[in-house]
């Protein structure tokens, strides 16, 4: 198994606000701005995939020549970066596609192996059902097949799949009535999806960007390109919206890189389902060491469980006893992406202000990816539990609890998540069960979690009987192995009895008190007699 380690700090910070009060000028002008922008960024985009693994500085070079006739130079800057960075996530991608359609061929081909109807286990799947589920996934192979020979013919050449405004709107389109949209509503998400209004801040320059600028007293202005010069209202082609940018979330770390003109990157952005606008500050941050593991789990750990509709947690000591009763914070996955983000922080909060209230530095979570869990091939017709691991956002709660803790000094250990639910159901769920408190199979996992970030094992420790009343045998900690002298294991039953302390009538030899006798002779022989009691000393 992997060892615990301490997730890396945030790299990066980004804070939204909205821009209220835009009079209809202001509005118009970031319309047209983001409709041309948005134009050359398409064009952009579209040259980058053309030159596919061709790519290089000199041409990079030339696509930024052709942008800044139609932008500004840094405009164009902001262009391009953009579009290479959507050229790489599409790259990583497709290699992700590529290994999803392996898993799954793999699966087929082992599971078409197999005589139908032959069980599986806890492991690996075993044969189809029936003959026409055989024959309906010899169909699947062969089409899936095809895809990846598809796929890799791409990477090998470089070329990518993109759809600037996304894929899921592109195809609601064709579906407006399951989405409840009308066309002239779909075409103004689509259209605003589409624009353009990013720019990369540059430290030295004035409040950190020159071409989306931000004032320590929230007055904002934004560079216009050379073909819409003539809509600026101050000097050097300058629009200054009729609106103040106040952020009510770090807004001081704001002000002070806005004060000494370091680098803030901006984006303004619409949201057509609310009709409101945005404008969202980001900035990287320094590299920070890692807090040692040892220090981060000198006062305890809170073990993490993630699970579908809610985050089970347990406090440990630091010698990984449960301290305290489990704490569950629960949220719902369902609804809207906003609604889900909204619930999953609204649960970690929770989850660190308890851990500061507890003392706490440390929280243990499961390094989980169910990357090859999702796949159809390995639970089709498991068709709720598929839905249940593909709706935990895994990777985005690993993300989002590091950088809510990073603020409170918390640190995020990660461990293997190998057995700590069966595990800890089989060590811990029993005993840590009484008339007052039902431990369920999560909060025993959350023990499991928090022990093996402490480096114990999960084993719950069994003190053996001391050989005398004096405390000479020390403390022990671990639960040794079955072949080791004097293991802290269950004692083998012996029969009889096992001390001298056992009670009339009790025993492998009750009721023959010639048989306890300590010479072992019969009745025939000797004959038991108590001798009197002397009168004087």
């Amino acid at each position: 198994m992997a060892a615990p380690f301490v997730a890396a700090s945030p790299s990066g910070v980004a804070i939204r606000t909205r821009l209220k009060h835009l009079t209809p000028g202001a509005e118009k002008v970031l319309r047209l701005v983001g409709a041309h922008l948005g134009a050359l960024a398409s064009q952009d985009l579209k040259a980058r995939c053309r030159d596919g693994l061709e790519h290089s500085g000199g041409t990079w070079a030339v696509r930024k020549r052709e942008l800044t006739r139609l932008s500004s130079a840094r405009w164009a800057g902001s262009i391009t970066k953009a579009t290479h960075d959507q050229w790489a996530l599409a790259r990583r991608c497709q290699l992700a596609h590529i290994q999803n359609l392996e898993a799954g061929i793999r699966t087929i081909e082992d599971r078409l192996s197999q005589p139908v109807g032959r069980k599986g286990t806890k492991r690996a799947p075993g044969g189809y059902r029936s003959r026409g589920e055989w024959h309906a996934k010899s169909r699947r192979l062969r089409v899936l097949e095809d895809r990846l020979a598809a796929a890799r013919a791409d990477r090998e050449a470089g070329i990518v799949h993109v759809v600037r405004g996304g894929k899921r709107l592109a195809r609601t389109r064709h579906h407006l009535e399951a989405a409840q949209l009308t066309e002239s509503a779909w075409r103004r998400g689509w259209e605003a999806q589409r624009w353009f209004l990013a720019a990369d801040g540059e430290s030295g320059k004035r409040y950190g960007n020159e071409t989306i600028r931000v004032s320590p007293d929230g007055e904002a202005s934004i560079k216009l390109p050379i073909p819409l010069t003539y809509l600026a209202n101050a000097p050097h082609g300058r629009y200054i919206l009729a609106c103040r940018v106040t952020f009510a979330h770090r807004a001081t770390e704001w002000a002070d890189r806005v004060a000494a003109n370091r680098a803030l990157a901006y984006r303004i952005h619409l949201d057509t389902g609310r009709d409101r606008w945005y404008l969202t500050a980001s900035w990287q941050l320094p590299p920070t060491p890692a807090l040692p593991i040892e220090a981060a789990l000198a006062h305890g750990v809170i073990g993490v469980d993630m699970n579908a509709d809610h985050l089970a947690a347990w406090r440990l000591d630091p010698h990984g006893n449960p301290t305290g009763a489990p704490h569950r914070f629960f949220y719902d996955l369902t609804g809207t992406a906003p609604h889900r983000d909204a619930q999953v922080r609204h649960a970690l909060t929770r989850l660190l202000h308890w851990a500061r209230a507890c003392g706490v530095q440390a929280i243990a979570v499961e390094d989980l990816d169910f990357a090859a869990e999702k796949t159809r091939e390995k639970h089709g017709r498991k068709r709720r539990f598929r839905q249940l691991i593909s709706g935990m956002p895994t990777a985005k709660l690993r993300a989002r609890l590091a950088s809510m803790a990073d603020q409170t000094g918390i640190a995020i250990i990660a461990v293997d998540p190998a057995y700590t639910s069966r595990w800890g159901a089989q060590h811990w769920q029993k005993p840590l069960t009484t008339k007052n408190r039902k431990t369920t199979r999560h909060d025993a996992a959350a023990m499991a979690i928090g022990r093996r970030a402490q480096g114990h094992p999960i084993r719950r420790r069994t003190a053996p009987p001391p050989a005398h009343r004096r405390d000479e045998q020390g403390h022990r900690t671990v639960q040794a192995g079955p072949g080791v002298p004097g293991r802290e294991g269950t004692r083998p039953r012996i029969p009889g009895p096992r001390t001298r302390s056992v009670g009339a009538g009790r025993g492998a030899n009750a009721g023959n008190q010639n048989a306890q006798h300590r010479s072992g002779r019969s009745a025939e022989h000797e004959t038991w007699q108590q001798d009197s009691l002397p009168l004087s000393l």
